[in-house]
């Protein structure tokens, strides 16, 4: 500006700093329009997206949450079933111990049933091979004896039933003198 339009707005009173105005009006104008625009048609939109990201954040925390509260429960879910099957397998352990040793106590007492019929098998062989030997040692020793008798005596002595109580009863008093011993 020259120096006669500083002198001419200093005397209008005509202010650099301050507006015309039909600037203040078009400013103000302006500024309500671009206001109004934001708070009708921005704001909801900024709203509605930091409710969303609100929303989502505390969705995710929330999912989190409950993810974890999931994961421990099937933590504690296995295991609870991991201290059931230690449990179920230890009552199988103690189930097996027991069966063997009732198989045990069962294969003993076969076992003893088995050598006690053996044994009694045995005794009853044995006996009846004492018979057998204590009959044919009777029937040599009889025959022996008449031979004997038969040669002291001079006569034979075959007539079988004389012959068999001869030594029936020769032997007969033999048992009686051991008896009496």
């Amino acid at each position: 500006m020259t120096q006669a339009a500083t002198l001419l707005a200093a005397e209008e009173g005509y202010n650099p700093l301050l507006p015309h105005t039909y600037e203040l009006v078009v400013g103000i104008f302006a500024f309500a329009v671009v206001a109004f625009f934001l708070i009708k048609v921005l704001t909801p939109r900024i709203q509605k997206t930091l409710a969303e990201r609100t929303d989502a954040i505390e969705g995710g925390i929330k999912r989190a949450e409950e993810a974890q509260a999931e994961a421990q429960a099937l933590q504690k879910q296995y295991r609870d079933q991991l201290a059931e099957a230690r449990h179920e397998a230890a009552r199988l352990r103690e189930e097996a111990r027991e069966q063997a040793a009732q198989i045990k106590a069962e294969l003993r007492e076969e076992a003893q049933a088995e050598a006690r019929r053996l044994i009694e098998a045995a005794h009853a062989q044995i006996e009846t091979d004492r018979q057998a030997a204590f009959a044919s040692l009777r029937n040599e020793i009889g025959r022996l004896s008449t031979d004997l008798a038969g040669r002291i005596v001079g006569e034979s002595l075959e007539d079988e039933a004389r012959q068999r109580r001869t030594v029936d009863r020769f032997l007969d008093e033999l048992e009686n003198s051991a008896a009496v011993r």
